[in-house]
């Protein structure tokens, strides 16, 4: 579904991603693991558009999309979650949802009842301005945000970042019943521990190259890897 070949990116004369390969097949969710600054976050923002790639390529189900202006790549079926939640302060809840709505043509209806099944708070919360809301509810709704453009390949930047462990478990629990409904997902996460255990497949990266990749549990099985990339 999506494919990534010989991608790098850099910040002036700092190569953050090196000639990086990886692939999140349909169905899959792929986890991008590494050390603060191994360019996890980077490698989802040159895949994404929001920071150009100096060299490589992305497909998106065959199609390249490295050169496409950001509301055609979201058009493609690529939608990113970065970190920061960027939910419009302002609006309801509701409001946010049928904004991210507006990039992607649809029944709207069908899919406000998807996010809120997910997110029940949401629901609850649903004409709320969404600067009222917890840290964890604005990373509920930034993942509803995405999932309201019917994603092909939903990318996850730390879901879990700043969040109570409670939280962090009904996040997760979100993103594994997304994987079981047959959403592709590609999640950068600092807990190897957590991505590990729910991922098909993991690369983990190391100053912006892939230094090791295999099956999560067989993965979280090495302690060589844990403690050499991952501690």
């Amino acid at each position: 579904m999506l494919h990534v070949s010989r991608l790098s990116a850099s910040y002036g004369a700092i190569t953050a991603v090196a000639e990086l390969d990886l692939a999140v097949a349909d169905g899959t969710l792929v986890a991008l693991l590494g050390a603060n600054g191994a360019g996890k976050s980077t490698t989802l923002r040159a895949i994404s558009g929001l920071h150009r790639p100096v060299a490589g390529s992305v497909t998106l189900d065959g199609a390249e999309i490295s050169a496409l202006p950001l509301h055609r790549v979201v058009r493609a079926g690529l939608a990113h979650v970065p970190e920061g939640r960027m939910a419009v302060a302002p609006l309801t809840v509701e409001e946010n949802l049928r904004l991210s709505r507006a990039a992607r043509r649809g029944a709207e209806a069908a899919l406000l009842d998807r996010v809120y099944a997910l997110f029940p708070r949401l629901k609850d919360r649903r004409q709320q301005v969404s600067g009222l809301l917890s840290g964890g509810e604005q990373q509920m709704l930034a993942i509803a945000r995405a999932m309201m453009t019917s994603p092909r390949v939903l990318l996850l930047d730390e879901p879990s970042m700043g969040l109570a462990p409670a939280i962090v478990d009904q996040v997760f629990a979100a993103i594994v019943a997304l994987h079981r409904q047959g959403q592709s997902i590609l999640l950068v996460e600092q807990n190897a521990e957590i991505a590990l255990g729910i991922c098909d497949h993991a690369y983990v990266l190391r100053r912006g190259r892939v230094v090791a990749q295999g099956d999560g549990a067989a993965l979280r099985a090495d302690a060589r890897v844990l403690e050499a990339y991952l501690s």
